[in-house]
């Protein structure tokens, strides 16, 4: 059986955090902090994507110094996968060159610290893993995520890492019955910028918040439909997970967990 003492330990030693990509070995803790510390649950195949690196790079925190043996167990984490600029849902806040169909972005999935290592900066660490990796691939542009609104910790924390709030999305998680809304953040790299002034941007902002309204509205209603076929309650939490033979990777609407 898995210890979960590393998610109760009360730090009586000096940390000594060290950063390392997620291996094969990491797969159980990985998903064990997952169900402590998210609302929503992930299916096996996106840990196996994870810890082999199957179009997911991902980082782990470890405390070397920790003095139960367990130098090398993750006590942090951060998941990212590349997608194509002109297949996201944040091109019209790029400068987005049409005839570079190569353009990039990195998109965070899943960014989450143990309770009892928390307010230790290992998050914003992670954070600048993933900002250095999107900044050495040339044909990368920014990189994004969405924060669910109550989240205030996650929400100050990318404000203080100079990301940009640029999207209030309505409605856009539903976890356990409920209805959530969401923000998008966008940290621009290697030239990559909003397409218009600050004054144009808040402009664009009102504009978007009424089409994404409409938008998660329809994609809502969609889901509806088809709910029965494709999501199932999960056992322990209630709350709600695609069943086996929905294929789908989680690429928007992850959760981050820290403080």
């Amino acid at each position: 059986m898995l210890d979960c003492a590393m998610l109760n330990l009360k730090l009586s030693h000096n940390t000594l955090i060290q950063y390392r990509p997620i291996q094969t070995s990491d797969l159980e803790v990985l998903e064990k902090i997952h169900g402590d510390l998210f609302p929503i649950r992930y299916e096996s195949e996106f840990f196996q994507n994870v810890v082999n690196g199957r179009d997911i790079v991902s980082w782990g925190a470890v405390d070397r110094n920790r003095p139960d043996g367990k130098s090398d167990e993750l006590i942090g984490f951060v998941t990212a996968r590349t997608v194509l600029a002109k297949d996201s849902d944040i091109e019209e806040f790029l400068r987005y060159d049409s005839s570079k169909s190569e353009q990039t972005l990195i998109y965070i999935l899943t960014l989450g610290v143990a309770d009892s290592y928390r307010n230790l900066g290992i998050a914003s660490s992670l954070i600048r893993e993933v900002i250095k990796y999107a900044s050495n691939i040339p044909t990368c542009r920014a990189v994004y995520l969405h924060v669910i609104s109550y989240n205030n910790p996650a929400i100050y924390l990318y404000k203080k890492m100079s990301f940009q709030c640029v999207r209030r999305l309505s409605a856009f998680y539903f976890i356990n019955g409920q209805h959530y809304d969401a923000y998008l953040f966008i940290y621009y790299v290697n030239g990559g910028r909003s397409p218009c002034s600050p004054l144009e941007l808040i402009k664009l902002l009102v504009t978007g918040a009424k089409s994404g309204f409409r938008m998660v509205a329809a994609k809502l209603w969609r889901k509806e439909d088809r709910k029965p076929s494709k999501w199932s309650k999960g056992k322990d939490s209630g709350s709600l997970l695609p069943t086996k033979h929905n294929k789908r990777m989680p690429t928007e609407g992850a959760l981050s967990q820290f403080v």
